[in-house]
């Protein structure tokens, strides 16, 4: 019996060539590894690997919705080529935007490549979930997620995942729990629990 809340995690793939088969995905691998060793609590994870198609993409966010997913992040599909509605798919199911994370994603990738504000990745709220797009590349992924630090291993910049775990609390969602030398979590000092026993 693990000490920490159970969570449901929706990862959604979004390429019309992985989901034909013509490559293989690696953006569901590189999303459920990060997530494993991010957090402590037991996930059980809801994949998803689908064509840029928008109405699919929307339909698919609804549905990790309502099958209880407190957290849904999608990569790929968000660069401004024709065939990249991710985030208009996103933004047409949200009851809430959450502009900061698709601001810091594009600081953090910046500091990498100069392309990275051709990105438009979005989060949003529905209902009693967090929806993130993240960028299409592993290496991305995982930048994204947990920020940049120096040789020393200290931060620099702070990567998203940071600020989700108090978001999801904040929308009535399971308590997460990081393991701090992957992404420490930030939470005010009245948000923080106590260990269970």
């Amino acid at each position: 019996m693990s000490n920490f809340d159970p969570l449901k995690i929706g990862i959604v793939s979004i390429s019309d060539r992985a989901s034909s088969g013509v490559y293989e995905d690696k953006g569901l691998p590189a999303l459920q590894d990060w997530l494993t060793r991010a957090l402590k609590n037991p996930i059980t994870f809801e994949p998803r690997l689908i064509p840029d198609e928008q109405a699919r993409i929307s339909a698919t966010l609804i549905e990790l919705v309502d099958a209880g997913c407190s957290l849904v992040l999608t990569t790929g599909g968000t660069g401004p080529a024709l065939r990249d509605v991710t985030p208009e798919a996103t933004l047409a199911v949200a009851h809430k935007e959450m502009p900061g994370f698709g601001e810091q994603m594009r600081q953090i990738s910046l500091k990498f490549v100069p392309t990275a504000i051709l990105s438009r990745q979005v989060a949003v709220i529905r209902d009693q979930s967090l929806i993130i797009n993240l960028p299409g590349q592993p290496k991305s992924i995982q930048e994204t997620l947990e920020g940049l630090k120096d040789a020393e291993g200290k931060s620099i910049v702070a990567g998203i995942f940071a600020a989700v775990p108090y978001c999801v609390d904040l929308i009535g969602g399971p308590y997460m729990e990081t393991n701090d030398e992957v992404c420490k979590a930030f939470r005010p000092k009245s948000a923080i629990r106590a260990p269970k026993a």
